[in-house]
């Protein structure tokens, strides 16, 4: 196993776990992970840090994809804890393995920032949901001022190779909108527990249009 391998399988997932579990992390997740409905695709699910976050009175059936293997093992043994029954696969969101209009909700929680080609991974989203379906959002990107814009620039080469992809200037709200969706934000803000280059949060839900 070379370097490259060893530390995306062994460093970096305990790296998203430190912090996507914070619970300022939490207190977001909890505006956007709730309005799940029906049949629902949870994309970037490994970690399950959504998993407890779930309506189980709403959500008819679960499913989710991660490309990261250790992260997936993590999300598979909460369900398991729990008595859940999920559909679980490591996959991409460029190539969603579910059919067409398969799925009531999406749920993407920081996932857009690290995926290769973000209007592919959206129109994916949009084909797998049905008609009237809603992709639920929470997601970190470019920030709207001048300053933190520069410093993302300036961090975002050497950013992405230590942080599985992740890209801190990529555009959310626009992105989601151009890809078919209606917008209905519930929030935006710098996030309080990180520097602004790294903290501006976009969330809500975005309907499939057409």
């Amino acid at each position: 196993m070379g370097l490259r391998n060893w530390y995306d399988a062994t460093v970096l997932p305990r790296i998203i776990r430190l912090g996507c579990s914070s619970p300022e992390i939490a207190e977001l997740r909890r505006q956007v992970v709730p309005l799940a409905r029906g049949a629902v695709l949870e994309m970037g699910c490994g970690g399950g840090f959504n998993q407890p976050l779930y309506d189980s009175a709403q959500v008819t059936s679960m499913a989710g994809i991660d490309p990261n293997g250790a992260l997936l093992a993590a999300a598979r043994e909460k369900a398991a804890e729990r008595g859940w029954q999920v559909d679980l696969r490591e996959g991409v969101g460029e190539a969603i393995p579910f059919p067409d209009e398969s799925f009531d909700t999406v749920v993407c929680t920081y996932t857009l920032c690290s995926v290769d080609d973000t209007a592919r991974v959206l129109a994916e989203m949009r084909r797998v949901l049905k008609p009237g379906g809603r992709l639920l959002y929470l997601e970190h990107g470019k920030a709207p001022d001048p300053g933190p814009q520069r410093w993302q620039r300036r961090i975002e080469p050497v950013w992405k190779r230590m942080m599985g992809n992740c890209h801190l200037a990529r555009e959310v709200g626009g992105a989601i909108a151009r890809a078919g969706f209606t917008l209905k934000p519930v929030g935006q803000e710098y996030f309080k527990g990180a520097p602004r280059w790294a903290g501006w949060m976009e969330w809500g839900v975005a309907v499939k249009a057409g």
